[in-house]
């Protein structure tokens, strides 16, 4: 199946450091989601593009988290002053109807 690049696979900071997550989405999909996951706890939803605009910003912290889709690049995520608790896996998924549970 056709799989969202995500890079880098590994990101080690330190707290107060800035993070960058890049991920590309498949082309033709209409729907972008950022999501976090801390160790093996449940999927925390951030955030989901419709084509490059904001389409769900429930989950972002706002005040540290920002995310952007620009056309026919990559989408980001950037934390701003990593926390602690900022320290989980990320995961970008693209759909082009709804995101399945993942369990």
């Amino acid at each position: 199946g056709e799989e969202v690049t995500q890079t880098p696979k590994h990101l080690v900071k330190g707290e107060r450091q800035k993070a960058k997550l890049y991920c590309a989405p498949i082309k033709g999909y209409s729907y972008f989601f950022w999501y976090q996951r801390v160790l093996k706890k449940e999927f925390k939803f951030l955030i989901s593009f419709q084509n490059e605009n904001v389409f769900d910003e429930t989950g972002m912290p706002k005040e540290r988290f920002s995310a952007k889709c620009p056309p026919n690049s990559p989408c980001s995520l950037e934390i701003q002053a990593t926390k602690l608790k900022d320290s989980a896996a990320y995961f970008c998924a693209s759909s082009q109807s709804t995101v399945l549970n993942i369990s």
